[in-house]
C-alpha cells in the first residue's frame, strides 16, 4: 500500500512556481539556471573536482603524449564506464596520443582496477606506463599499489563513494556529483587547453574493429563535444538531474538526436526508436539496456565497438549482436526473478531481503535486486554464488544508504564499492553465513517503519478542467524528467469510472475513462501493472495520481493519464 503525499497544497494559479519550490528552486537565480540551464554553467568548480588533482592529472598526460608512452583507459562494463572510455579514447588519440582503451571481464576480472586485471593487461600492452581508470578507482587502494610496483603510474577518474583511505594513485580527479562520464568529459575538455599544442594522430587506432569518430584534426566539433555520451551514461547510471547533471542531460539530448555516430544510430533503429523523440524514457528502457547487456552476459567490449566505429557494416553488425544478448538478458532476468520471489514466498519476508544461489548470473543480480525493491520494497541484496567467491548486488530504498549499511561488515568482506542507494561486494563463501546473520541483524536495528513505508509524493492537486495540452506544454519547461526531478505528479478527486478495459499482452494493464462529475469533462487513462489486482467497476467514485502523457495522433492532440494509483473515494 502506498502512502500518498502533497507536496503543496496551494491553488494552482502558477503551476510552474508551485512545481519548481516542490523542486526547492526558490530564487530568481535559481528558476533562470533551471529553466534556462547553460553549458558553460559545468565546470569543474562546480562539481567540486580538485584542481590541484586535476593540474596532476593534465601534466601526466601531456607528458605521455609528449613522450609517445602506452596509455591505457581503463574502464568499466556498464554504459557508464563505456562512454566515459569512449571519450577520452577518442579525445586522447585525436590528440596524438598512444592510447587503447581496455574494459575488464566482469567475470574473469571483476569489476573495476585489479591485479588481475592489471596483470592481463601487461600481457597484451607490456609498454604501458600510465592508466587512466574511468567510472572506477577510487577505492581500488591495492590494486593501485600493484600498478605503481609495476611501473604503471595510475590516474583515477571516478564518482563512487570514496573510503577514508584513498588510494595511492599519482591524481585523483573525483566527484560524486556528476557519473563517471561526466567526470571523464570534464578531464577531456581540459585536455584541449594543455596539450592543444600537439600534432593530431590518424583516427584510425590500433585496435580492431575501433575507430575515432569523424574529422581527426584537433579540435573538430565531433570528437570536442561528446555530449551524445554523457547524456547516456548519465540517464542510465540513475544520477539526479539536477544541477550540473541536468545542464549535461538538458544538451546531451540535443546532441543525441542529432548524432551522426553510425553505431548509434544502428541501435536507434534497432530499438524501434524515432531519433528525434529520444528522450530520458528512451535512453534509460531502451537503449542502455542493450549497451549494458554485453558486460552483463559476454563483453562489454563490443558495446564500445558499436559507440567509436564508422564503418556502418560493422555499427549494424554490432547492433544486432547487442539487440539478441539483451533479449537473452531479460529471459535470464526473469528465470533470476522469479525463483527470488518464491524463495521470499517459502521463507517469509524480513525487513531486509538477503538471497544467494548458484543459478544466478553475475551480470543480472543487480538488475533482480532493483526488480525485489520494487516489489517488496525492502533493501534487496542478490549474491551470484561461485566456487570460492560470491559476487553481489545491494538496491536500497529512500533514506537507506545502502553503501554504509555494507561498510559496516567489510571486515568480512573481499571488496566494496558503490553508492547511498546501489552497491556491490564480493564475499568468500564460508563467510556468508555470518555476513547474512550480522546484516539482518544491523537491519532490525537500523532500519525504521518509515524507511519501509512506500510514499507516493504528489506535487499538487489538479482541477480536471486543467487537464489539457496546454497544461501538458507548460510543465514541459521542467524536463528533462529523471531522478530528483520526476515527471509532474497529480491528484484528481472524486472521478466517476465509465468504463474499464484490461489490456496488454498478459492482460496486466488497465485502460480507464473517467468522467468529472460536475464539469462532465472526460478523461482517458492507462495503469500499467494494475490489471491483475484491479477490483475497480464502472460507477466508482475514484481519486487518481497520476502523470500527464501526450498521446497525440496526426493532428489530434490528445492527453492520457499515467496512472500511478487509484483510490475509491
Amino acid at each position: 500500500m502506498k502512502k500518498w503525499q502533497v507536496q503543496n497544497k496551494s491553488k494552482t494559479k502558477d503551476l510552474i512556481s508551485l512545481l519548481l519550490q516542490n523542486r526547492n528552486i526558490k530564487t530568481k537565480v535559481e528558476r533562470e539556471r533551471f529553466l534556462h540551464p547553460k553549458l558553460a554553467e559545468v565546470t569543474t568548480q562546480v562539481v567540486k573536482i580538485s584542481e590541484k588533482e586535476l593540474k596532476k592529472a593534465l601534466r601526466r598526460i601531456q607528458k605521455a603524449i609528449k613522450n609517445k608512452e602506452r596509455i591505457i583507459i581503463f574502464g568499466d562494463y556498464d554504459v557508464d564506464g563505456i562512454c566515459g572510455t569512449a571519450i577520452l579514447w577518442e579525445t586522447l588519440n585525436a590528440l596524438g596520443a598512444n592510447v587503447l582503451p581496455y574494459i575488464p571481464s566482469r567475470f574473469e576480472e571483476g569489476y573495476g582496477l585489479s591485479e588481475i586485471g592489471i596483470n592481463n593487461l601487461k600481457e597484451k600492452y607490456s609498454d604501458c606506463s600510465l592508466i587512466i581508470t574511468v567510472d572506477n578507482g577510487i577505492v581500488a587502494n591495492e590494486a593501485v599499489d600493484f600498478a605503481n610496483k609495476n611501473g604503471m603510474d595510475v590516474i583515477i577518474t571516478d564518482h563512487h563513494v570514496p573510503t577514508k583511505k584513498l588510494p595511492k594513485s599519482l591524481a585523483i580527479v573525483h566527484t560524486t556529483l556528476l557519473c563517471g562520464t561526466g567526470v571523464a568529459w570534464l578531464l577531456a575538455q581540459k585536455l584541449w587547453g594543455p596539450v592543444a599544442d600537439f600534432p593530431p594522430a590518424s583516427a584510425h587506432s590500433r585496435l580492431t574493429g575501433l575507430r575515432a569518430v569523424g574529422d581527426p584534426s584537433i579540435g573538430t566539433t565531433s570528437t570536442r563535444n561528446h555530449l551524445e555520451l554523457v547524456v547516456l551514461a548519465t540517464i542510465a547510471d540513475l544520477v539526479p538531474l539536477t544541477g550540473a547533471n541536468r545542464i549535461l542531460v538538458y544538451y546531451g539530448l540535443q546532441k543525441l538526436r542529432a548524432t551522426k555516430r553510425v553505431g548509434l544510430l544502428a541501435l536507434i533503429n534497432k530499438a524501434g526508436i524515432k531519433k528525434d523523440e529520444i528522450g530520458t524514457y528512451e535512453i534509460g528502457h531502451l537503449l542502455a539496456p542493450r549497451l549494458n547487456a554485453m558486460g552483463r552476459l559476454a563483453s562489454a567490449m563490443d558495446s564500445l565497438r558499436l559507440i567509436c566505429t564508422a564503418d556502418k557494416k560493422k555499427a549494424e553488425k554490432f547492433s544486432e549482436l547487442l539487440n539478441q544478448t539483451n533479449l537473452e538478458r531479460q529471459q535470464i532476468t526473469q528465470e533470476a526473478l522469479v525463483h527470488a520471489k518464491n524463495k521470499v514466498t517459502k521463507e517469509g519476508l524480513k525487513n531486509l531481503i538477503f538471497i544467494a544461489d548458484e543459478s544466478y548470473q553475475q551480470g543480472i543480480v543487480g538488475l533482480v535486486a532493483g526488480r525485489m525493491v520494487e516489489e517488496y520494497y525492502r533493501p534487496s541484496i542478490i549474491i551470484s554464488k561461485g566456487e570460492k567467491y560470491s559476487r553481489a548486488s545491494a538496491r536500497s530504498v529512500k533514506g537507506f544508504n545502502i553503501i554504509e549499511f555494507l561498510r559496516s561488515a567489510s571486515d568480512l568482506l573481499v571488496d566494496i564499492g558503490g553508492h547511498p542507494m546501489a552497491a556491490g561486494f564480493t564475499v568468500e563463501n564460508s563467510k556468508l553465513e555470518v555476513l547474512e546473520k550480522r546484516l539482518y541483524k544491523s537491519a532490525q536495528k537500523l532500519l525504521t517503519k518509515e524507511h519501509l513505508e512506500r510514499i507516493l509524493r504528489i506535487d499538487c492537486k489538479l482541477d480536471s478542467t486543467l487537464i489539457n495540452y496546454e497544461t501538458y506544454a507548460l510543465i514541459q519547461q521542467l524536463a528533462p524528467f529523471g531522478m530528483a526531478n520526476p515527471e509532474p505528479t497529480f491528484l484528481t478527486k472524486n472521478l466517476i469510472v465509465q468504463d474499464i478495459r484490461i489490456v496488454g499482452k498478459d492482460g496486466k494493464h488497465l485502460k480507464l475513462r473517467f468522467r468529472n462529475q460536475n464539469s462532465g469533462v472526460m478523461l482517458n487513462g492507462i495503469a500499467f501493472g494494475m490489471g491483475e489486482d484491479s477490483k475497480l467497476t464502472i460507477g466508482d467514485k475514484v481519486d487518481v495520481v497520476y502523470t500527464l502523457s501526450d498521446n497525440s495522433w496526426g493532428n489530434q492532440q490528445n492527453i492520457e493519464l499515467k496512472i500511478k494509483d487509484v483510490s475509491v473515494s
